[in-house]
Protein backbone atom coordinates (compact mmCIF):
# COMPACT_ATOMS: atom_id res chain seq x y z
CA UNK A 1 0.00 0.00 0.00
CA UNK A 2 1.48 3.41 -0.97
CA UNK A 3 2.36 5.78 1.88
CA UNK A 4 -0.42 8.14 0.79
CA UNK A 5 -3.04 5.40 1.19
CA UNK A 6 -1.61 4.45 4.60
CA UNK A 7 -1.96 8.01 5.86
CA UNK A 8 -5.53 8.23 4.58
CA UNK A 9 -6.39 4.96 6.29
CA UNK A 10 -4.90 6.06 9.60
CA UNK A 11 -6.62 9.42 9.39
CA UNK A 12 -10.02 7.74 9.10
CA UNK A 13 -9.80 4.42 10.90
CA UNK A 14 -8.60 3.53 14.36
CA UNK A 15 -6.93 0.11 14.32
CA UNK A 16 -7.18 -0.46 18.08
CA UNK A 17 -10.71 0.24 19.32
CA UNK A 18 -11.14 2.54 22.28
CA UNK A 19 -11.90 0.73 25.51
CA UNK A 20 -15.45 0.66 26.78
CA UNK A 21 -14.24 2.55 29.85
CA UNK A 22 -12.70 5.35 27.75
CA UNK A 23 -15.82 5.60 25.58
CA UNK A 24 -18.01 5.81 28.69
CA UNK A 25 -15.80 8.42 30.34
CA UNK A 26 -15.51 10.59 27.23
CA UNK A 27 -19.23 10.30 26.56
CA UNK A 28 -20.05 11.40 30.13
CA UNK A 29 -17.63 14.31 29.91
CA UNK A 30 -19.08 15.42 26.57
CA UNK A 31 -22.60 15.25 27.97
CA UNK A 32 -21.54 17.42 30.93
CA UNK A 33 -19.90 19.94 28.58
CA UNK A 34 -23.03 20.06 26.43
CA UNK A 35 -25.08 20.63 29.58
CA UNK A 36 -22.74 23.43 30.61
CA UNK A 37 -23.05 25.02 27.16
CA UNK A 38 -26.83 24.82 27.36
CA UNK A 39 -26.58 26.54 30.73
CA UNK A 40 -24.45 29.30 29.22
CA UNK A 41 -26.97 29.72 26.42
CA UNK A 42 -29.75 30.10 28.98
CA UNK A 43 -27.66 32.60 30.94
CA UNK A 44 -27.17 34.74 27.83
CA UNK A 45 -30.88 34.54 26.97
CA UNK A 46 -31.73 35.54 30.57
CA UNK A 47 -29.34 38.51 30.42
CA UNK A 48 -27.20 37.21 33.28
CA UNK A 49 -24.15 39.16 34.38
CA UNK A 50 -21.29 38.96 31.84
CA UNK A 51 -18.73 37.91 34.46
CA UNK A 52 -20.89 34.94 35.45
CA UNK A 53 -21.32 33.91 31.80
CA UNK A 54 -17.57 34.16 31.21
CA UNK A 55 -16.89 32.06 34.30
CA UNK A 56 -19.16 29.33 32.98
CA UNK A 57 -17.53 29.54 29.54
CA UNK A 58 -14.14 29.05 31.19
CA UNK A 59 -15.53 25.91 32.88
CA UNK A 60 -16.72 24.60 29.50
CA UNK A 61 -13.29 25.25 27.96
CA UNK A 62 -11.65 23.38 30.82
CA UNK A 63 -14.01 20.44 30.34
CA UNK A 64 -13.31 20.26 26.60
CA UNK A 65 -9.55 20.45 27.20
CA UNK A 66 -9.82 17.51 29.62
CA UNK A 67 -11.63 15.49 26.95
CA UNK A 68 -8.94 16.40 24.43
CA UNK A 69 -6.21 15.23 26.80
CA UNK A 70 -7.92 11.85 27.22
CA UNK A 71 -8.28 11.37 23.47
CA UNK A 72 -4.69 12.54 22.90
CA UNK A 73 -3.37 10.04 25.44
CA UNK A 74 -5.32 7.23 23.79
CA UNK A 75 -4.03 8.37 20.39
CA UNK A 76 -0.42 8.32 21.58
CA UNK A 77 -0.75 4.95 23.33
CA UNK A 78 -2.42 3.23 20.39
CA UNK A 79 -2.41 4.86 16.96
CA UNK A 80 0.98 6.55 17.24
CA UNK A 81 2.72 3.55 18.78
CA UNK A 82 1.26 1.25 16.12
CA UNK A 83 2.32 3.50 13.26
CA UNK A 84 5.86 3.85 14.60
CA UNK A 85 6.07 0.08 15.05
CA UNK A 86 5.04 -0.21 11.39
CA UNK A 87 7.94 2.09 10.49
CA UNK A 88 5.76 5.14 9.79
CA UNK A 89 7.67 7.91 11.54
CA UNK A 90 5.68 10.60 9.70
CA UNK A 91 3.17 10.22 12.52
CA UNK A 92 5.53 12.36 14.63
CA UNK A 93 4.76 15.34 12.38
CA UNK A 94 1.05 14.68 12.82
CA UNK A 95 1.45 14.59 16.59
CA UNK A 96 3.35 17.88 16.54
CA UNK A 97 0.54 19.49 14.51
CA UNK A 98 -1.98 18.19 17.04
CA UNK A 99 0.07 19.51 19.98
CA UNK A 100 0.21 22.94 18.34
CA UNK A 101 -3.59 22.99 18.06
CA UNK A 102 -3.98 22.37 21.76
CA UNK A 103 -1.24 24.65 23.09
Amino acid sequence: MPAEDTQTCHARDKNTPRTAELKRDVSCRINRAVGQLNGVKAMVEDDRYCGDVLTQLAAVQSAVKAISREIMQDHLETCVVERIQEGDTEVVDEVMRLFKKFM
